[in-house]
């Protein structure tokens, strides 16, 4: 397996199971993993964040405007059925995991149909890793298979962002709050 498809992931934690499986049965899966050093319940509200905004590379798919880096109160009050991004909030479980579904119709036509499962798994009281598991319909043939290869390094680059920008922000709040 290529970087582009298990960035920061270990073996163990791409064979485990994520709530996506159930979105896209059949399909190519893209992995992305960071180190937390914050309890589970701390990244979990950071990562309700998405509500508002990517945290990735803001001039590409923010508009240019800044990802907050204040906490916002009741951001982590989700229902599912909210938008996050170009996705809908498909399913959570507090402190555990968001699992989303692009739905957004011209990211549909860009990318195709997407599910993903952020998910947070504790490894000590005050540290966790946060996994993004990606899934999306195989593409047969050289043209679909190239599509997923191109969504595949395009998504390692904006996710890897996210993904260490909202680590970083918890470890501020936790830090802050310690």
């Amino acid at each position: 397996m290529s970087i582009a498809r298990t960035w920061g992931t270990t073996a163990a934690e791409r064979g485990r199971a994520y709530p996506c499986d159930a979105l896209i049965a059949d399909g190519d899966e893209l992995f992305r993993g960071v180190d937390v050093a914050a309890p589970a319940a701390v990244v979990y509200r950071r990562l309700c964040h998405l509500r508002v905004a990517p945290y990735s590379y803001d001039w590409i798919d923010n508009g240019g405007r800044r990802s907050p880096a204040e906490l916002i109160n009741g951001v982590d009050q989700l229902t599912t059925g909210d938008r996050l991004m170009i996705f809908t909030l498909v399913s959570f479980r507090r402190d555990e995991h968001l699992t989303l579904q692009v739905t957004a119709p011209r990211a549909r036509r860009s990318f195709g149909d997407i599910a993903v499962t952020y998910a947070i798994v504790p490894t000590s009281a005050t540290a966790c890793r946060l996994l993004a598991k990606l899934r999306v319909p195989h593409q047969r043939g050289p043209v679909g298979r190239l599509r997923t290869t191109l969504l595949a390094w395009g998504d390692l680059v904006m996710m890897r962002k996210q993904l260490l920008t909202l680590a970083r922000l918890a470890e501020r709040d936790w830090h802050a709050a310690t």
